[in-house]
């Protein structure tokens, strides 16, 4: 600037730096910092900023930064072409998705038919349930059809596995083995193949050479079960996926595995029973209220079209504990034993303890007795388990299961071939149940004569010939209905 305060060409004041817009000589403006993202690796949650516990899934230590490429600038994609013009709806070919049955009936129940062309479906179970049992006599099943299976196995060596075919009568020339562990190799191995199922024991054991990790982290598991959805998609290839399951019992790995894939089984059973349950958590082609039923041996693994009797004790006399019930999975009526056992205790906290019966739904049928019945069980341990390893979660084995406590409590029996159904609440009314007419009719072929359930029900429900009906409103009357006198 001169003296007389003209500006001298070439320099710029600091008001006019300011708003040209443009960096003075010599200095350098500072990029604008983008804020990183974070996303969830176990659901795809994403935030701002970092927090230790997932906004989704509520997991712990799963929230990491994700910048991505470019720092976490904005991406576009450029349109790429079509492989066909979109159709009007009614006009798309179902046929492609019509479910092509298994050959074992127990899981067609479960599937909703079927294996969908296409379809993914995860299989998660506890070590040594039967996964792989079952899966090798579906495929062994589906290679007498004359269709090509492919086994993929990446837990055993395939001399084990032949070993387990031999012994369960799962041999057939169609019925292809490998045991690899990398995922270019058994994407290699279905180009080479060409089949019309694939079964992958586990996804993981597979890892892609391509991704960081071992096997089974949540990078591998995740970029596995992407790369095989993908082929079954692009080949109308049904696969069946194996995945194992963490301590508490949920799928392992990353939540976006379930959300993937089209249907998630979940297979249980105590290891030493040999019954074993099969449930669909999800499905979109059919229910998630089937219930199907297995028999596991030495010679393998039996679906069981009529479990009746499997969840009743053969005691020849009316033993004080114990009331029969019938809970619906699903569509299917099961008829169920419950067995209670009160004991006095001298502890300030008696034991309440529950194998098969939900304990939250224990400890309410209890205050209700206490409160409503006058039926002391404060100073009692009181035990609950039911017959056969069954898993009772619906509310309407809450009935059983008061009279259980009942009969255990005044050590008097319930009389023989009584059964109950019926919710049971907070101020001792007896509720209404789904289903009381199928369970009715499966007790009265099971031989049962005599019913208690609630009034509402009995009303519109016609009785089964040669069983008798009794309504009951509250827990009084069901107590009288037994031939049950509480006292304290």
């Amino acid at each position: 600037m001169s003296e007389g305060g003209a500006s001298v060409p070439g320099m710029t004041t600091p008001t006019t730096a300011r708003t040209s817009g443009r960096a003075p000589a010599g200095r350098t403006v500072a990029a604008r910092t983008v804020r990183p993202a974070y996303r969830c690796t176990e659901c795809g949650w994403t935030t701002a900023k970092w927090v230790g516990r997932c906004g989704e899934c509520q997991a712990w230590g799963t929230v990491l930064e994700d910048a991505g490429p470019g720092g976490g600038a904005p991406r576009t994609v450029a349109a790429a072409p079509t492989r066909g013009p979109a159709r009007p709806i009614d006009q798309i070919d179902v046929d492609a998705a019509v479910a092509r049955p298994t050959g074992v009936p127990e899981l067609d129940r479960v599937l909703g038919g079927g294996l969908v062309p296409g379809a993914v479906v995860l299989l998660a179970g506890e070590p040594g349930v039967g996964k792989s049992t079952l899966l090798l006599d579906v495929a062994a099943r589906a290679a007498r059809g004359g269709r090509r299976v492919l086994y993929v196995t990446g837990e055993e060596s395939a001399a084990q596995v032949r070993l387990r075919a031999g012994r369960i009568g799962a041999l057939d020339p169609k019925l292809l083995l490998a045991d690899e562990t990398d995922l270019a190799t058994v994407l290699g191995h279905v180009e080479q193949v060409d089949p019309d199922l694939l079964v992958l024991d586990s996804v993981q054991t597979v890892a892609s050479a391509q991704v960081e990790g071992a096997a089974g982290g949540v990078a591998q598991v995740r970029e596995v079960s992407a790369a095989v959805i993908a082929a079954a998609k692009s080949r109308d290839l049904p696969v069946v996926l194996v995945g194992h399951v963490t301590k508490d019992g949920s799928v392992a790995g990353p939540r976006t595995l379930e959300h993937l894939v089209d249907v998630v089984c979940q297979f249980e059973g105590d290891r030493h029973s040999r019954l074993r349950l099969l449930r669909a958590t999800k499905n979109r082609y059919g229910p998630t209220d089937e219930l199907g039923c297995f028999d596991l041996s030495e010679q393998g693994i039996l679906g069981l079209a009529d479990p009746a009797g499997l969840f009743v004790s053969q005691a020849q006399h009316p033993v004080p504990g114990t009331c029969l019930t019938v809970t619906l999975e699903g569509r299917r009526p099961l008829a169920t034993e419950v067995q209670a056992l009160l004991a006095p205790s001298a502890a300030p906290n008696p034991r309440r303890t529950t194998s098969g019966v939900d304990s939250s739904r224990l400890a309410m049928v209890l205050a209700v007795l206490q409160r409503r019945l006058g039926v002391r069980v404060a100073d009692q341990d009181v035990y609950v388990s039911t017959v056969g390893g069954a898993r009772v979660v619906e509310p309407g084995a809450d009935l059983a299961l008061a009279l259980a406590a009942v009969s255990s409590r005044t050590n008097a029996p319930l009389p023989r071939g009584l059964v109950a159904v019926g919710e049971v609440g907070l101020a001792g009314e007896i509720r209404t149940v789904a289903g009381v007419g199928r369970r009715l009719a499966e007790a009265a072929r099971l031989g049962f004569t005599r019913a208690i359930v609630p009034a509402g029900a009995a009303d519109g429900t016609t009785p089964p010939s040669g069983m008798r009906v009794l309504a009951a409103a509250d827990l009084a009357e069901a107590v009288r209905a037994a031939d049950l006198e509480p006292r304290g």
